[in-house]
């Protein structure tokens, strides 16, 4: 797998994309957060030091690929591990001068890191990007530019035990009633395992929320999404929330606040539930457990709406106060769509490849990645605008909220204003 080393031509073109680029941010980078700790600089001249920051999942599989880019280019490459708040942390480390050169982390965080001058755009060509899924390069593209490389597709879906449920069920209605039966029987502790905890999760109970008529946002004349009509509060949201209040606490007993990020997954592979919502990063547990599963498409209400999962990519970011950009374009753009890293990256955590070529040798061997792919194929890419980092704490609330068995429509007015205020709509 020999690489080009970076050229003449190369570096003058990084270096003109830059320049232009650098001018394109509208708006002034946010201050730093006095919580987030950001770790001492490490990145090294642009002489020849390549420093990249990845979760822990990423950074072993990656490292024997930045091995062979530095030897092959003459240059070192350090691969550090960052396992807290990671966009933030970046963030904050890119203010202070001591980020990396690349960053990876999920498409979802483009529209802050543009706004906040942190990332550069990719210089993909044409037939690169033909390589991808369609999804993946429209996850990863902003303001009509394309800002990062993507390699992991993934979205939640309805992973079902086979012994206890041998059929997987046609709506959410459907779902509920097998899985009471399963608990009045004595075989489960647990009609659905979907986190709630005490802060809600949006990501993992939008399919359900979405299929009963909610929405976050409207859209724009392009079709994007529009934060300045937020639609929490909306009478259709409102009934969304109502629906999310039937299967709570007080209806019937689904959803529950006691089922965390921390335990959802445990407890299905521990055989305590039927049904679990999940993506490919639960299988691992699941298949330790021993548990005979199958994987379908979340279920909508019964003539409700699809039940629309989020679909997230995994991406590799060129960071724009690094100090080997030419070297960070080189490896992001021809290096990391390589077949070989993104077959690497999936086998150390299973997420669907975003490279096509990849994802076809991958389903010959994996029929979870096919499933996993059908099941969020009319799935909706994350919103990146900027603005959606204000949807996920009030939804939560709200969501908790309705759980316990609170008023929907309180629920989903308070969710709106507190949203509607920090957006000044």
């Amino acid at each position: 797998m020999r690489m080009r080393a970076l050229g003449t031509a190369a570096l003058a073109t990084l270096a003109f994309a830059a320049t232009a680029c650098g001018n394109s941010q509208s708006a002034s980078p946010a201050a730093p957060s006095a919580s987030a700790s950001a770790p001492a600089a490490t990145t090294g001249a642009s002489s020849g030091t390549l420093v990249i920051w990845a979760d822990p999942s990423r950074v072993k599989p990656l490292k024997p690929f930045a091995d062979q880019f530095g030897t092959e280019n003459g240059v070192t490459v350090e691969v550090k591990e960052i396992s807290k708040d990671n966009q933030q942390t970046f963030l904050t480390a890119s203010q202070q001068g001591s980020g990396p050169d690349i960053m990876i982390g999920a498409h979802d965080w483009i529209g802050n890191l543009v706004q906040n001058g942190a990332i550069d755009p990719v210089t993909l060509t044409e037939e690169q990007k033909a390589a991808f899924s369609e999804k993946a390069i429209q996850a990863v593209t902003f303001n009509g530019q394309i800002y990062g490389a993507p390699y992991a597709v993934e979205n939640i879906a309805l992973i079902r035990n086979t012994k206890l449920a041998p059929e997987a069920p046609v709506t959410i209605e459907d779902m509920i009633d097998e899985g009471k039966k399963l608990k009045a029987d004595g075989k489960v502790k647990e009609v659905l395992c979907l986190p709630v905890g005490q802060k809600g999760d949006a990501f993992h109970v939008y399919p359900i929320f979405a299929s009963g008529g909610g929405a976050l946002f409207g859209t724009t004349s392009t079709g994007d999404p529009d934060p300045k009509k937020v639609l929490l509060g909306a009478p259709d949201s409102v009934k969304a929330f109502d629906k999310l209040k039937a299967l709570g606490e007080k209806g019937d007993g689904a959803l529950r606040t006691s089922i965390t990020n921390e335990n959802y997954i445990v407890n299905f592979a521990s055989g305590k539930c039927a049904y679990l919502v999940s993506g490919p990063w639960a299988i691992s547990e699941v298949k330790k457990g021993g548990i005979t599963y199958d994987i379908t498409a979340v279920p909508a209400f019964k003539d409700g709406k699809p039940a629309t999962p989020f679909v997230g990519v995994q991406s590799f970011f060129v960071a724009s106060k690094g100090k080997s950009k030419a070297l960070a374009q080189e490896f992001v753009a021809n290096y990391v769509t390589n077949k070989d890293v993104a077959k690497a990256l999936y086998e150390a955590d299973p997420r669907p490849p975003a490279l096509t070529a990849a994802l076809q040798e991958v389903q010959a061997t994996d029929p979870d990645a096919v499933k996993f792919m059908d099941a969020g194929k009319e799935g909706m890419p994350m919103p990146a605008i900027p603005e959606m980092a204000a949807i996920w704490e009030p939804f939560g609330i709200a969501e908790n909220a309705v759980v316990k068995g609170g008023d929907a429509a309180k629920a989903a007015a308070a969710a709106q204003k507190a949203i509607d205020g920090a957006l000044k709509n």
